[in-house]
């Protein structure tokens, strides 16, 4: 089998940081325009006032301090509360794709490849703004890439079933190189008129390159010793909206048209899933969990990564053993583990030894052991 390396890592951060403060003034006042609007029927006992949000309520319940934003203005609008992102041209590239193009530049300048070393891209993630032509395609067409690109989605854990996909292309010989990227517009999919999810997503971008080892030129690479995936089914997060949503007019706008989930169950179910996912693949591997120097997880919640590395370790994880962009960024989707492997791997030396990790709707999770080189 071939061995395969991770080249080179890329992010793409959207322009407008917006913080919790500005999150929860744009929620209050349609909180406020609402409870107005529906006073008699509220007065009546017919319809429940919708209840304030805080800041201090979302970094206890999430850990997140700000998200950066595709577009801010329009959700920050309480008669909008969605992003604004007008329809481009056929003609144009789109809005993923551009997002792609530019995370996918800065993997490829650190990887020190060109275009003309890639043969397969993937485009991995939780939401894709179209069905066909395939957003992948088009990235592979605006970089000069020959070969083969496709889109895949396992939501959160998009980004880690890609990279076994990945993997398994190249050690087949069917790629020499896999570009693999993650555009996450979650803001899109999101709900900010509901206060329990209102604040948990932020837009980014990750991509990597992914090569057989004994071709790699960066300096800057790692080593994949083994993926393991797992999925069992959930409705617990769901998002219904889909190209049958004509076939039935009556559901056409409804709440579970965007992110919906019980949150509650999703901690209590996803959290051992993942923390004994985790511990039979390093067993597996023959790697004790003190060995291992850094966790890369899903940046979804700040209690839930607690939790999991405390299963995984028997201990708290500190902040360099378990490194945290959700403050920052917020849940990103498939992108969130990324992110956290991009910003926080430069300083460990050869030979550690350091898990990505990423769990989500499905439910999917998905593990990448990784070795400095």
């Amino acid at each position: 089998m071939q061995k395969v390396v991770i080249s080179g890592t890329g992010l793409f951060t959207p322009p407008h940081a917006v913080t919790n403060q500005q999150l929860v003034a744009a929620f209050n006042e349609y909180v406020h325009r609402y409870n107005e609007a529906n006073r008699a029927r509220i007065d009546a006992g017919e319809v429940e006032p919708l209840a304030e949000s805080s800041s201090e309520f979302i970094e206890k319940a999430s850990g997140i301090k700000q998200r950066y934003l595709m577009d801010a203005e329009g959700v920050l609008d309480p008669e909008r509360m969605a992003p604004n992102l007008p329809e481009r041209p056929d003609e144009v590239l789109s809005l993923q794709a551009e997002m792609a193009v530019h995370a996918a530049r800065e993997a490829l300048e650190r990887a020190g490849r060109s275009p003309d070393d890639i043969d397969m891209v993937i485009v991995a993630c939780s939401n894709l703004q179209r069905a066909y032509p395939a957003v992948s395609i088009e990235v592979q067409q605006a970089l000069g890439i020959h070969g083969f690109a496709f889109d895949m989605n396992v939501a959160c854990s998009s980004a880690t079933f890609g990279i076994q996909t990945a993997v398994n292309a190249i050690q087949t010989g069917q790629a020499r190189a896999v570009l693999m990227v993650n555009p996450e517009i979650c803001s899109a999919h999101l709900n900010f008129r509901d206060r329990d999810s209102h604040f948990i997503f932020g837009d980014a971008c990750t991509a990597m390159v992914l090569e057989r080892a004994d071709a790699a030129v960066s300096g800057d690479a790692f080593e994949i010793l083994g993926c393991r995936l797992a999925t069992v089914f959930s409705n617990n997060i769901r998002n219904n909206f889909g190209f049958l949503n004509r076939c039935d007019p009556s559901g056409i706008g409804a709440p579970d048209k965007l992110f919906v989930q019980q949150g509650r169950k999703v901690f209590k179910e996803v959290c051992p899933m993942v923390g004994e996912h985790i511990v039979s693949h390093l067993e597996a591997s023959g790697i004790a969990p003190d060995d291992v120097s850094r966790f890369w997880l899903h940046q979804a919640n700040l209690a839930m990564n607690h939790l999991i590395a405390k299963r995984v370790l028997g201990r708290e994880a500190s902040a360099e053993e378990a490194p945290v962009i959700l403050d920052r960024y917020a849940n990103t989707s498939s992108a969130g583990s990324i992110i956290a492997f991009h910003l926080y791997h430069a300083d460990m030396k050869p030979g550690q030894i350091g898990v990505i990790s990423s769990f989500g709707a499905g439910y999917s999770v998905g593990s990448v052991v990784v070795r400095r080189v």
